[in-house]
């Protein structure tokens, strides 16, 4: 595939972000109370205008929401065309389970969408970092507000990856 053959990047209106990010906020409770003490984070892939994977952080150790939809999409995934909308900027460090930030790279998925940083020493902007140096195309702040509303409260102490 040369360059003039690679595809472009989804594009979405404002309004379908947020769509997407409250579909990711739905998958965030269903974390609840099982993630904990990690933050109840939510995801989903989407192709177009259709979710094709999600998932939820599971227990401390457990993959987190990122590496659950991952795993759901299989193999003909065709990566290059899906964008992950995700409450939580993926993680940069390795914990009990690899970075989130780092599976994003390796996974093809060249669009993600963020509803907030973390402010976890060990991240706050450092998993963003990680992507758009790697070359995906990361917007943060999506629907900030609705996900800080819901995840704030649990992002008071160090995540145990």
């Amino acid at each position: 595939m040369t360059v003039r053959d690679t595809p472009a990047a989804p594009v979405f209106t404002d309004e379908v972000k947020r769509q997407f990010m409250e579909e990711a906020l739905a998958e965030s409770r269903r974390a609840l109370p099982g993630c904990q003490p990690n933050p109840p984070v939510g995801c989903v892939i989407v192709r177009g205008t259709t979710v094709v994977a999600s998932g939820f952080t599971g227990e401390p150790g457990a993959p987190h929401a990122e590496a659950a939809a991952l795993r759901a999409l299989g193999p003909d995934a065709h990566p290059h065309e899906l964008a992950m909308f995700v409450t939580l900027e993926p993680c940069a460090f390795v914990g009990r389970t690899p970075s989130c930030a780092w599976a994003l790279v390796h996974s093809g998925i060249r669009t993600v969408f963020v509803g907030t940083l973390d402010p976890d020493t060990r991240n706050n902007g450092a998993g963003i970092a990680i992507m758009r140096n790697a070359g995906i195309t990361v917007t943060v702040g999506i629907d900030e507000e609705r996900v800080l509303d819901f995840i704030a409260p649990y992002l008071g102490h160090p995540p145990r990856a």
